[in-house]
């Protein structure tokens, strides 16, 4: 007959309620007749007092001082108010004075990582000495680093912006697709892809869902999304790139010009930023204990840029770079700094970037032949989305494509599917690790992985 409350909810309103509740075993202390615990579940944790009385023996106390840590237990006891503000557990006007205590599953009595090295700032660690946790290990012990309550805040987070992605997209009146990863032809036109074998011929694991979304404009979807993984094998040892990640896809029609798409994607995101703030600020005030970082910034309208007066910008603060140059790493870096400064904005769009450094399906800009109709977005100065209008005449990409030096015959579905009638349309992908991470204002995408896989990573 028991009802399992959870320790989020156990706050001075139940104050005198008898509540069973199940959590980890996080610490333990035995001080005379008593023994403290902290109950953890997720990002939330209460103390809990054991102590020899009416309903605790001396064997009890003893008996909860000595379960392992990590263990699942659940306890029976009164919820009482604290005399005073309980540092180190989120509910801090109440402690759980137990009755009863069984345990669920044993943890082993040794960890390889604790979690409260795992949770300290480097800063505070390299200051007095106590241990922290490397990427390394947390990654080996991914089970375990997750329990981390900024772990569990991060990837609540995402799953936000998951939900936000749809919940914007779905009431603008967009349809949600699902695409096949199994390819049988690089869909991009490039070498990095995986190859797999598939039954006596090969076939490849998809670069992004770029021709599927295409298609289903061909097929007057007019509006489509779509979120999934997406491959790259690319043997890019960075701290923004993975081999897997997940694609947040949009694609749509457009009536007149495509700034009609990169208003829509950008108004998506900002409602996304917007959804965040309200609705996940308990979970950016815990990442932030362990990685400090100022609010992220965005501005309504979206700043739109065009390239050159981005590279303008740039040769006024002392690099020298090419008109139809593209950006490397460092400058797109710096361009983050230098728009923050003037605009007072983390999140803005480049547009008209040069034509030379972009893929081959891209529409050239019909007044500039050098430029063309693509466009990127930028959060705290890192690329986000790629997008651009793509050209819906097989005449023009068939031309695009033998410039580019493509084998027409490997892109002859992509091709064809322009040959019964296209509409005008564009879109993009968003890499839906890099948002987190660069919302947060976090170092390394693999934080924002739940199981990485990048050249050098293929477990857990």
């Amino acid at each position: 007959d028991r009802v399992l409350i959870r320790i989020k909810d156990l706050t001075a309103e139940k104050a005198d309620e008898v509540v069973w509740v199940r959590g980890r075993i996080h610490t333990s202390r035995a001080k005379g007749k008593q023994c403290f615990l902290v109950l953890r579940q997720q990002q939330f944790n209460i103390q809990a007092l054991v102590a020899v009385g009416q309903h605790a023996s001396k064997q009890m106390v003893k008996f909860a001082a000595n379960i392992n840590k990590e263990s699942i237990v659940d306890v029976e006891g009164v919820v009482r108010k604290a005399y005073q503000k309980i540092g180190g557990c989120t509910q801090q006007d109440v402690e759980l004075h137990v009755q009863r205590i069984y345990v669920i599953s044993l943890a082993e009595p040794r960890l390889p990582l604790q979690l409260d090295d795992a949770v300290r700032p480097e800063v505070e660690g390299e200051e007095d000495g106590r241990a922290t946790v490397n990427q390394d290990t947390r990654l080996d012990n991914r089970v375990i680093d997750l329990r981390t309550s900024t772990s569990q805040a991060i990837f609540c987070l995402q799953s936000g912006i998951c939900q936000l992605f749809r919940e914007t997209l779905i009431r603008k009146g967009f349809v949600e697709i699902q695409t096949p990863k199994i390819i049988s032809a690089a869909s991009e036109g490039g070498a990095n892809v995986f190859t797999v074998s598939y039954f006596k011929s090969s076939a490849y694991l998809a670069q992004s869902p770029q021709l599927y979304k295409q298609m289903c404009i061909c097929a007057d979807f007019e509006k489509v999304f779509c979120v999934g993984p997406v491959f790259r094998a690319e043997d890019s040892n960075t701290h923004r790139h993975l081999t897997e990640f997940v694609g947040l896809d949009i694609e749509m029609a457009f009536n007149y010009h495509y700034h009609e798409v990169v208003d829509e994607i950008a108004d998506t995101l900002v409602q996304i930023f917007k959804g965040l703030q309200e609705r996940f600020q308990t979970e950016i005030q815990t990442v932030n204990k362990q990685f400090p970082c100022e609010p992220f910034k965005f501005l309504e309208p979206t700043l739109r840029l065009e390239y050159c007066e981005a590279v303008a910008m740039l040769r006024e603060a002392g690099i020298e770079m090419g008109d139809e140059e593209d950006l490397s790493t460092p400058n797109e870096k710096l361009l983050g700094r230098l728009v923050k400064e003037k605009y007072d904005t983390d999140f803005y769009i480049l547009d008209k970037y040069p034509l030379a450094v972009r893929p081959f399906y891209t529409m050239p800009d019909p007044v500039n032949p050098k430029n063309s109709n693509s466009y990127d977005m930028f959060m705290r100065g890192e690329e986000i989305l790629s997008g651009a209008q793509r050209i819906h005449d097989p005449q023009l990409l068939t031309e695009r494509a033998k410039h580019h030096g493509i084998d027409l015959e490997k892109i002859k579905a992509y091709i064809d599917s322009f040959r019964f009638g296209a509409p005008p349309h564009a879109g993009g992908g968003i890499g839906l690790e890099r948002v987190t991470m660069l919302y947060l204002g976090l170092h390394n995408v693999r934080q924002t992985s739940m199981f990485p896989r990048d050249p050098k990573r293929l477990t857990p």
